[in-house]
């Protein structure tokens, strides 16, 4: 009989998010009087709409491929040049970022670009996750085969785990042990925390002491509004030399629906062959794509390009500042509860902690249970999330306000 991936075996439980659908599904199937009155901030998925400028865009995109003479069939596997080459420029060499319009790869998205690295590196590496973080990091490397078995509590054997608490500001530091790989998320899913451009530099600096691959998540990026903190990895000397970064438009330009992310592979980047040889990453990624895909449609790209227009600058500014002011309410309703609120500054979650006596996911079904409201149980996140809840801002305003309201279930008189 043909064999299965083993590796899959391993996996704990379901993947976390199609769990609070499961609960969400039970729960309406067993009160459909209330079902109306759910309110859903637990996946981060948007609800405002598209940004005009990408909208014109592939209204424009689509009208062209229904006139012979501006007909496009497949496009470049990597991106078109106008594409890549808008990024570069908005989202980095503005910055003062090196990065050249060829080290830009469009994708349908950061989420299968993390999982999908893996095909690069090879068997044996060491990996080091963030605890708590966003679970695809790790599940990602147990299908791959990086890990042991499942730990009694969470968590696999074989994983660094970097330990993001309340005492350290939800940052993680580097390890004193060696790790080959490292994922970084800032800003971070679920906990809001940003690393300052210090802790960017002592990650640099580890990563080429231990000649280590970090793999830096930034698909909050343009959610943070202090200018002392970095957006890119690449405003840290070095940096080109050491990581690849991840982006996404679907929560800047509200693009979940739509599927469009981009990944960062610099061309002096490289790893060691099972011989010892040194080969760079930029030229593996390469031969991926243009082995394994057919590229980001074109309507898809043209939109993507107008969020790096004048106008499009503007409209996805006025979305990620009204998603942050949604944060805001939610913020200051849970720490009037008191119950301690983090993130929501600079990202678009709020981290909070659960009421005393209560763990992570008898939170979510307390607030499921009694106000509607579906959140994210922290630990789904990892052992250190346990503890606290998410609570997503990507809703309508008038939603956010009536959670605000409902999450009154928690105070401690309610409890």
């Amino acid at each position: 009989m043909f064999r299965i991936n083993d590796n899959y075996l391993k996996l704990t439980a379901g993947y976390l998010f199609p769990e609070i659908s499961r609960r969400v599904h039970a729960f309406t199937q067993a009160n459909p009087a209330l079902a109306s009155r759910v309110i859903r901030c637990g996946i981060g998925d948007v609800t405002e709409p598209l940004p005009v400028a990408a909208v014109t865009a592939m209204h424009e995109a689509v009208d062209a491929l229904s006139k012979h003479d501006s007909f496009r069939g497949y496009p470049p596997a990597t991106g078109y040049d106008f594409v890549r080459r808008a990024i570069a420029d908005g989202d980095f060499r503005s910055r003062g970022c090196i990065v050249a319009d060829d080290e830009v790869f469009l994708s349908d998205g950061s989420k299968p670009d993390a999982s999908a690295i893996l095909e690069i590196l090879g068997p044996g590496n060491r990996i080091a996750i963030s605890d708590p973080v966003y679970p695809v990091y790790a599940d990602t490397n147990v299908m791959a085969g990086n890990s042991g078995p499942a730990l009694r509590g969470g968590g696999y054997e074989g994983f660094v785990y970097l330990p993001c608490t309340e005492d350290n500001a939800f940052a993680p530091c580097p390890p004193k042990e060696h790790a080959d790989v490292v994922y970084l998320c800032s800003p971070n899913n679920p906990t809001g925390s940003v690393l300052d451009r210090a802790a960017l530099a002592r990650w640099v600096e580890w990563a080429h002491a231990h000649h280590a691959l970090i793999l830096f998540d930034a698909a909050y990026a343009d959610f943070i509004r202090d200018p002392s903190l970095p957006q890119s990895i690449y405003e840290i000397e070095g940096a080109r030399r050491c990581a690849i970064e991840f982006r996404s438009f679907s929560k800047v330009g509200g693009f979940t629906g739509v599927r469009c992310g981009y990944t960062v592979v610099p061309k002096e980047l490289v790893g060691a062959a099972a011989d010892g040889t040194r080969v760079a990453l930029h030229d593996l990624w390469m031969r991926r794509w243009a082995t394994c895909s057919n590229g980001v449609s074109w309507p898809v790209q043209c939109a993507a390009a107008a969020l790096y227009s004048a106008e499009g600058r503007g409209q996805t500014r006025a979305l990620t500042d009204f998603y942050l002011a949604n944060a805001a309410i939610l913020a200051r309703a849970c720490t009037a509860l008191g119950l301690r609120a983090f993130g929501a500054a600079n990202s678009p979650y709020v981290w909070v902690s659960c009421p005393r006596g209560l763990g992570s996911w008898e939170t979510f079904d307390l607030l499921l249970q009694h106000a509607q409201v579906v959140t994210t149980p922290g630990a789904g996140f990892g052992r250190c999330g346990e503890g606290f809840i998410r609570i997503s801002a990507f809703n309508s305003r008038a939603n956010v306000e009536e959670v605000a309201r409902r999450i009154g279930v928690l105070a401690p008189a309610a409890v």
